[in-house]
């Protein structure tokens, strides 16, 4: 994340001596990836960020695999999935593997606590809803159609515009770090003329608040694939200042610049975000290929080391029938895919595509988890002979 911000107040120099007006000292504090290399920010609190009352393991969160590893394309409607509860806890695993796990969910809460993922990096797409993610950083507000980085280790809490729509939040979790891909950096780290986004579309925090406040203050720590509690006796979000290049930051999906051509444009043209085994694209409206012979539609394809996911975050898309919105497809490394019947024919001669979906795909094999389970459609592998297949068939027990 190349870009510096700073808010607050800070000192003039690093590791110097910055005074209360006690006369007392803030405590400093680095938080960054790759130890000391990384990209990192120094944050500036009112009490120590070690002073912790107690400790204990609350829950166990290792996902459960799906123990029939049959080969076919699955897909999944996250419509169907259970409501409510927390943004942090109550997220549905749906598959993973070593470097990255997707996971869903439909809050209706507010967290009291306050939430860290010391395991992995969060990407967070906000499919519906609107609200403020509050950090030791500071506010963030984030609405329908953003993505949300929350680096490894940044301590968080949600908080939602209970005006707005029932928020549907699709969670990818990266062992490693989220970043802009390389070849849209220059050798200084600016985003290059010709990338589908610039500095201008990246938003950052905008307001710290900072709380001077002694009691009881509860974090949760996702670690060891669990669940942990941390009692501090101070309210954690006491910095007075802070700058660096470590931080949550904001792209919205609509923000992506799609890049089109004479004839179609292989899935590399949508990259968004690259991360350690994994990358994820944006699909958007856009201008179809203009070629009189071009066939919009993406020719089948056989990807021999990846698994390929897609999230439907709109009804429309121009290679598939029978999604709809919250839809999750995957089509593994294996099987060939490609358009469904009747797809590629319809597409020739159209002039546009209104649709909107979040690819992640794994250069290694992902697993299915239990949960998702009970939200698949299990007919889903024989829809490219049926094309009458339109509706959720739900599996058989």
């Amino acid at each position: 994340m190349p870009i510096y911000h700073t808010l607050g107040k800070i000192p003039r120099k690093r590791h110097t001596a910055f005074r209360k007006p006690n006369g007392g000292i803030y405590a400093e504090e680095l938080m960054g990836h790759e130890g000391f290399t990384g990209t990192s920010s120094l944050l500036y609190h009112v009490h120590p960020p070690t002073t912790v009352k107690s400790v204990r393991r609350v829950r166990e969160l290792a996902f459960e695999a799906d123990p029939d590893q049959t080969l076919r394309h699955r897909h999944f409607l996250t419509a169907r999935a259970k409501r409510g509860g927390s943004p942090t806890l109550d997220r549905i695993p749906l598959m993973f593997n070593q470097a990255v796990a997707m996971l869903y969910v439909e809050p209706t809460g507010q967290d009291a606590h306050f939430y860290r993922n010391a395991q992995a990096d969060e990407l967070v797409y906000v499919a519906k809803g609107k609200g403020v993610l509050e950090s030791v950083y500071g506010d963030l507000p984030f609405g329908e159609g953003d993505y949300v980085v929350i680096h490894r280790g940044i301590l968080h809490r949600y908080r939602f515009d209970a005006s707005a729509e029932q928020p549907k939040l699709l969670i990818i979790e990266s062992r490693g770090h989220v970043r802009w891909p390389k070849r849209y950096r220059n050798e200084f780290g600016q985003l290059k003329e010709g990338a589908p986004y610039s500095e201008r579309d990246i938003r950052l925090p905008l307001i710290l608040n900072t709380h001077d406040e002694m009691g009881d203050f509860t974090l949760l720590v996702k670690q060891y694939d669990g669940i942990n509690e941390l009692v501090l006796d101070h309210h954690p979000f006491d910095v007075v200042g802070w700058d660096g290049y470590f931080y949550p930051w904001a792209f919205n999906i609509r923000d992506f610049e799609p890049i089109v051509g004479r004839v179609h444009q292989p899935p590399p043209v949508h990259q968004t975000f690259e991360c350690d085994g994994f990358v994820v694209c944006s699909f958007c409206p856009r201008p179809y290929d203009f070629d009189p012979n071009a066939v919009p539609a993406p020719y089948n394809h056989s990807n021999v080391d990846s698994d390929e996911v897609l999230y439907y975050a709109s009804s429309e898309f121009m290679s598939r029938k029978g999604i709809e919105f919250g839809s999750i497809t995957l089509h593994p490394d294996g099987i060939p895919h490609g358009p469904h019947p009747g797809r590629a024919e319809a597409s020739i001669g159209a002039k546009e595509t209104n649709e909107l979906a979040v690819m992640m795909d794994s250069f290694r094999p992902l697993r299915v988890a239990k949960q998702a389970l009970a939200i698949e459609d299990p007919n889903y592998h024989k829809s490219w002979i049926d094309s009458q297949h339109d509706a959720f068939n739900p599996p058989t027990t």
